[in-house]
This record gives C-alpha cells, sequence and structure tokens, in this order.
C-alpha cells in the first residue's frame, strides 16, 4: 500500500516545478538577447558630432557582416549595409508602416536572381546621429520584417572606412 503524499509535499513539489518553468524561461530569455547581440552589436551605434561631421562607429558581427538598428521616417528598422545593393531597400511590412507610397515596377537583380520591386523615397533615414533625406528606395515584397538593405543610394552619401572589425561612417551635413 502506498502512501498519498501530504499536502505540504504536494505544495513543495509544485513549487519547484514552477521554479524549473520560470528558470528555463528566464534561460531562454537571456539566450535570445545574446543571439540579438551577436546578429546586430550595434543596436545603439555611437555617435560622435565634431569639426561638422556626425561619424558612426559599427562593430562588424560574428558573421562578419555590418548590422546597426535605425530608423526610417521615425519606424524601427535592422540595417544589413550592403555596398553591392544599389539602392535601399525595405520590406513590404516596413513600407507599409513607415507610410512609403509605392511607385513604379523595376526588375531589380539579386543573388536570388530577378524580383519585382517598387520604387520609393525614404523621408528620413537615420543611422545613429547620421541623418538623410530623401533616399532612393526599392520596396521588396519577398523581403519580411524590420530587416533593411542598406545599399549605396545611401551609404554613397557618406564616407567610409574600415579598419579591423569597426567601420566608421562621416557625414557632413547640408
Amino acid at each position: 500500500m502506498t502512501q498519498d503524499p501530504l499536502p505540504g509535499q504536494q505544495a513543495g513539489r509544485g513549487m519547484l516545478i514552477a521554479a524549473w518553468v520560470v528558470g528555463l524561461a528566464l534561460l531562454t530569455w537571456v539566450f535570445g538577447l545574446w543571439e540579438e547581440r551577436k546578429h546586430n552589436p550595434n543596436r545603439s551605434p555611437e555617435s560622435r558630432y565634431f569639426n561638422g561631421t556626425q561619424e558612426v562607429v559599427l562593430q562588424r558581427n560574428t558573421s562578419g557582416h555590418y548590422v546597426a538598428s535605425g530608423s526610417i521616417n521615425g519606424y524601427d528598422a535592422v540595417f544589413l549595409l550592403d555596398t553591392g545593393a544599389t539602392d535601399v531597400v525595405v520590406s513590404q511590412d516596413l513600407a507599409e508602416r513607415a507610410g512609403l507610397s509605392a511607385g513604379i515596377r523595376k526588375i531589380a537583380q539579386t543573388a536570388n536572381g530577378r524580383i519585382e520591386v517598387r520604387a520609393t523615397r525614404l523621408d528620413r533615414l537615420q543611422l545613429g546621429g547620421i541623418e538623410l533625406r530623401d533616399v532612393s528606395a526599392s520596396i521588396n515584397p519577398a523581403m519580411g520584417g524590420q530587416q533593411v538593405l542598406l545599399g549605396m543610394s545611401a551609404l554613397g552619401q557618406v564616407e567610409f572606412s574600415q579598419q579591423d572589425d569597426r567601420l566608421t561612417l562621416r557625414y557632413r551635413g547640408n
């Protein structure tokens, strides 16, 4: 004959299970933040202003790319710097949230082949202390989320230099 656990033992077992669940949830959350930091080490890009020039210094991520948080028309964006892209390329989702109008259809050649995009203009693109106005861009309906390819329509307006695992962007505003 087995003896039923006492009420205090049942409560203790329940608290132990709850503690494990909370602990695992906390570890999952911390691991997610760590992974995001590895992907985007520039969540708050370092900015300096001197001699009429705005300077932003970016750290390369573990994959060897420069990824940084910024905004388009005041809406959060995550930029992947891409000197091989002619335009800034935004997702359909971000374009809708930022109020971008879809202009003429264009064909773009990507690493994955030819795709149809829509021309648009960004009123304001901000990366750290650098703010660009009236930037040519494309809306790619196949992209998702907040990811943005920061192409030469924006990067062509700034001076950039790389040393070791850091990329320095300099912009002399109007």
